[in-house]
């Protein structure tokens, strides 16, 4: 059972098309009307794939597919917001790699053994809302207090945003899923890294998902001239910001050969004026680590870092935690399906971890997950650079749709098992 590889790509170009920057870029906010228009055109790809189709009130398009019996389901998808200055694959690869998985068990007569729902997830990214995963830990009842209050740089609510989508911000608790109803979580995504370009690999097996911790951090000191306060006597934050950076570096490199990594991605500076002694800094920092203990112990280093250069330079300073995850495993019976349906398709089949979170991460919480990676060019993404070719799309997708007819005879199996209907695996 083959998937239609020409219809895939031609799915990446259409949507590519949708919040386009340059030649190969792609802006596509979330709640926005150019994210709206990519939702009607996915949506009649869902359903030309056999699925009814509906936009949640978190924000979420989703289509379903019915199967055989009625247990929990399996789910699969990603996103289709990017970054501001994104590319055409992160996310995107997800969504469509699952609506061509549908299709072609549509086309070929098959129907899955339990009902599969694909899910373009509402603000993955983050960015607008400086808080990701919005949509699915939505459905998986894992919003926190304040998040419908969270406002873009314009001063736009996630509720008002919501509400300009078409979705009813009151009904959110209505679209989380029952416990149960989700039975496993599939998702392909590109690497976003260098490690299968490296190797030689078209396609991986996705370990696990770093834990992140993403704070923003505001130091305040004392606005003067530029030109007449002594150094000594300086309150400046940005002085301040820039040793917490430097820091910040010097922590998550004091080991080699590890997989943690630290960011400061975004900073603003008041009042801003050349002439002016900085007052105010306020900066995101994104520290990832799979292994927890040692993100935890760098964390408490870099508290200590900004107490220290907020007492050198007279600076007041706060840090205000926005996300903060624990790295999460694949099922390793998922990871053997995928090893066992590469065979054929690729020549090995390499693990490795994912340093970026994805909606699975969410999902892992409720259900089992399982992840397969497609190789990226340079290991690039977050660039409108980003490229994934047509034939290791076309290869994951492949693997995805495999991967899924064996993760829904599984659910089956196991669904029958608990009513006591038969005990033999259906593998």
């Amino acid at each position: 059972m083959q998937i239609q590889s020409e219809r895939l790509r031609r799915h990446f170009v259409q949507l590519a098309e949708y919040g386009k920057i340059g030649e190969t870029g792609v802006c596509r906010p979330t709640l926005s009307n150019v994210e709206k228009e990519a939702f009607a055109v996915v949506s009649e790809w869902m359903r030309e794939a056999g699925m009814t189709v509906r936009i949640d009130d978190c924000g979420n398009l989703i289509g379903r597919k019915e199967g055989k019996c009625d247990g929990p389901m399996l789910m699969m998808g990603s996103h289709l917001d990017s970054q501001p200055y994104g590319g055409r694959f992160d996310g995107t690869a997800g969504v469509l790699a699952a609506i061509e998985s549908v299709a072609t068990m549509t086309e070929h007569g098959v129907i899955p053994d339990v009902p599969i729902e694909v899910v373009a997830f509402c603000d993955e990214e983050g960015w607008r809302f400086n808080k990701g995963l919005f949509g699915s830990r939505a459905i998986f009842g894992q919003l926190e207090p304040g998040e419908l209050a969270r406002t873009d740089k314009d001063g736009i609510t996630r509720e008002q945003a919501l509400r300009d989508f078409g979705c009813d911000p009151t009904q959110i608790a209505s679209c989380v899923y029952p416990d149960g109803a989700v039975g496993c979580y599939l998702e392909l995504h590109i690497e976003q890294g260098p490690i299968l370009e490296r190797e030689g690999k078209p396609i991986g097996i996705v370990s696990g998902i770093a834990g992140p911790i993403w704070w923003t951090v505001t130091l305040r000191g004392f606005a003067g001239h530029a030109g007449s306060v002594p150094m000594d006597l300086r309150r400046d934050a940005l002085v301040g910001a820039a040793e917490t950076i430097v820091a910040l570096n010097e922590i998550v490199t004091q080991e080699k050969g590890i997989q943690t990594v630290g960011t400061v991605g975004n900073m603003t500076i008041f009042p801003n004026s050349r002439n002016i002694i900085p007052e105010e800094v306020q900066f995101t920092v994104d520290l990832r680590d799979i292994d927890l203990d040692r993100r935890n112990r760098y964390e408490a280093q870099l508290r200590d870092a900004i107490e220290r250069v907020a007492g050198r330079y007279g600076l007041q300073y706060e840090i205000r935690e926005d996300t903060n995850s624990e790295p999460r495993y694949c099922a390793e019976w998922i990871k053997q399906f995928i090893r066992e349906e590469s065979v054929g398709l690729v020549d090995g089949c390499p693990e490795l971890m994912s340093g970026p979170f994805h909606d699975a991460l969410a999902a892992s919480y409720v259900c089992d997950y399982g992840m397969i990676f497609v190789r990226s060019k340079d290991g690039i993404s977050h660039n409108p650079a980003e490229f994934s070719s047509d034939a290791d799309l076309a290869l994951g997708t492949q693997l995805l749709c495999q991967t899924a007819l064996r993760v829904t005879k599984e659910l089956r199996r196991r669904t029958s098992m608990e009513t006591g209907m038969v005990s033999q695996p259906m593998l």
